[in-house]
């Protein structure tokens, strides 16, 4: 049982949590935590896990508050690991600087860990708290449960259309470019929350898309761009195969694809591949392409995937957010619907998502859906 919460823990917690999504897409393997060491109701240490997953946000904000841990609170938006690693276990540092109590918002489902940090703590004579902002933490630390749990990362799926509800004109018409210069940089914000973009051959040949990050700081810490590209049919003169050896590029193709072809890929692109299992259909299976995802430590996937993509992840409850921007130009004539009727019925349907945000950008709208169960404890 965890002790009780005091009045100041749920602010304290709040800004622990906005510390700690600093580095959301960049943490990974680890989950982006943010921890504060406080003395006093004053902050003497902060601390959010760093680029590449290390240092932990706990050790940071320890070393940052020096001699005053003694007798302070930690809050921390996840349970402090408890296991050897590549690191020592946070719980013995916070225990040897001498914090006295420890405020964290969830238990860690890795199994290495899973309470097992709490009863470290606890039997070493601090005090600990837990399930202060659970919900929020949950929300933010979604992708590593979902990795720990379910062997996927978290996926954010992207979609544009017309008000009339069209992603693309017709097979020979030119592109469409749907929303306005706000919404697009709203985009390029969003990639940067995730460790890996993701789109479909179909896409990437229609639209012959970078897939970068493109916001000021960020030109040296690209995200992963991943294909998904059944047949290996992605064209070495596209413009991800073309800057493949300056931008991390995975290409998932089918595992009837031969080790030639995939090498004589890589060779020419600078390109990585790896093989997917494929579906009834002859398509990549999505389950085992995300599950190739997080095997390389991937927590959180931006998807831009294109309607077909984006309906068979909402349709297969793998997109845990749906971001949908609608424009002011509608196509008015047929088109390519941006969902399916199936995937616009189970966004509508209220026991699977929930709107949780709307907004203006610029001259578009944009609306947010998460599962309905994604932010609650399970």
């Amino acid at each position: 049982m965890s002790a009780v919460p005091l009045p100041t823990d749920d602010a304290f917690m709040a800004a622990a949590l906005t510390l700690g999504r600093r580095n959301l897409g960049a943490a990974a393997p680890n989950p982006a935590v943010g921890a504060l060491v406080v003395r006093d109701g004053v902050i003497v240490g902060r601390g959010a896990t760093a680029i590449g997953g290390r240092p932990h946000a706990e050790t940071l904000a320890l070393a940052a508050a020096g001699d005053a841990t003694r007798g302070a609170t930690l809050y921390v938006t996840l349970e402090p690991c408890s296991h050897h690693g590549a690191t020592p276990p946070c719980a013995e540092a916070i225990i040897a600087a001498g914090i006295a109590r420890v405020v964290a918002a969830l238990e860690d489902p890795d199994p290495r860990v899973a309470g097992r940090g709490f009863a470290m703590l606890r039997a070493a004579g601090v005090e600990v708290v837990s399930g202060v902002r659970a919900s929020d933490a949950r929300r933010d630390h979604l992708g590593h449960i979902l990795r720990t749990q379910h062997n996927r990362p978290m996926v954010t799926l992207k979609l544009a259309q017309t008000p009339d509800g069209y992603a693309a004109a017709g097979l020979h018409d030119p592109r469409l470019h749907i929303t306005g210069p706000t919404a697009d940089a709203y985009t390029h914000m969003q990639r940067s929350l995730h460790d890996a973009i993701m789109v479909g051959a179909g896409t990437a040949r229609a639209d012959d898309p970078l897939m970068t990050v493109r916001i000021p700081g960020y030109a040296q810490n690209q995200r992963l761009r991943v294909v998904l590209d059944a047949k290996l049919a992605l064209s070495p003169r596209s413009r991800l195969a073309q800057t493949a050896r300056e931008t991390p590029t995975l290409v998932l193709v089918g595992d009837t694809a031969t080790q030639d072809a995939r090498a004589a890929f890589e060779a020419a692109t600078g390109a990585e591949t790896a093989p997917v299992a494929l579906d009834a259909n002859g398509r990549l299976d999505l389950a085992a392409a995300l599950a190739v995802l997080a095997a390389r430590g991937v927590t959180r996937v931006f998807s831009e995937g294109g309607p077909r993509i984006g309906s068979a992840l909402i349709l297969a409850g793998f997109a845990d957010a749906v971001i949908l921007h609608t424009g002011i130009k509608p196509l008015g004539r047929e088109g390519r619907p941006a969902l399916s009727d199936a995937a616009r019925a189970a966004l509508a349907d209220a026991s699977r998502y929930v709107v949780t945000e709307e907004a203006p950008l610029g001259e578009d709208r944009m609306k947010r859906y998460e599962k309905a169960d994604a932010c609650s404890p399970e």
